[in-house]
């Protein structure tokens, strides 16, 4: 009897290690002086107070996992709901549904080519929440810590936050609809990148902004760092 409850306690912590090894742990803690309703895609939502943390595993091999922030959220029992900046299509719990801009975002996927992770923060979307994504393995942390919402072009000031210059002129060199022939760097994703070094600005901003680290690496995000 004894030797079975034994094998059996040992099974499962053989599973469990297993389990853990393929997934990577997202640990969102909340570093600003207002309520944060975390956001990710895959993962789902949670509300977090000043001070509160929300933990998710993400299954290694995921790729266009995002997280974000979203401000000024009201929901009911149901999870229904609106958010000033990032809401998911009305609900608490973003499952599939991105986030609408603006909003500051974490993007990443994991195991890929070489086994690596690749990860980057982006402001291509815009931003409302100061962002900090650092890796447990001795990689690269990633932060856009900027004013930037302080500091945001009149024509891209929205309530909350900062939008990005396609969502509010629509165009071709903005959108970069036509491809990477036809896009580049303006004056408005140099006002991002200027202030956020680290951060996607504009759709093919790639060359100095995506991170890799070694796959298996758990990470932290931290609002308003």
């Amino acid at each position: 009897m004894g030797v079975t409850k034994s094998l059996s306690i040992l099974l499962l912590v053989a599973v469990s290690f297993v389990a853990a090894a393929e997934a990577a742990n997202f640990n969102m803690t909340n570093n600003c002086t207002y309520t944060v309703w975390a956001a990710a895609v895959p993962g789902g939502g949670a509300r977090l107070k000043p001070g509160e943390s929300w933990n998710i595993n993400v299954t290694n091999g995921t790729t266009g996992g995002r997280i974000w922030g979203r401000t000024n959220c009201s929901f009911d029992n149901a999870g229904r709901g609106k958010c000033l900046t990032g809401d998911c299509n009305g609900v608490l719990e973003c499952n599939g549904t991105y986030g609408t801009a603006p909003n500051t975002l974490v993007e990443f996927a994991l195991n890929q080519y070489n086994d690596l992770d690749f990860y980057d923060i982006s402001v291509v979307d815009g931003f409302n929440i100061p962002l900090k994504l650092t890796p447990s393995y001795n990689c690269s942390s990633v932060k856009c810590a900027a004013d930037i919402t302080g500091e945001c072009p009149t024509e891209l000031r929205v309530p909350g936050g900062c939008n990005n210059p396609c969502t509010v002129f629509n165009t071709t060199e903005y959108c970069c609809t036509s491809g990477s022939a036809g896009c580049g760097p303006t004056d408005y994703s140099k006002f991002f990148k200027e202030r956020c070094p680290d951060a996607y600005s504009y759709p093919m901003d790639d060359a100095t902004s995506t991170f890799t680290c070694m796959g298996g690496s758990d990470y932290s995000v931290l609002f308003c760092p």
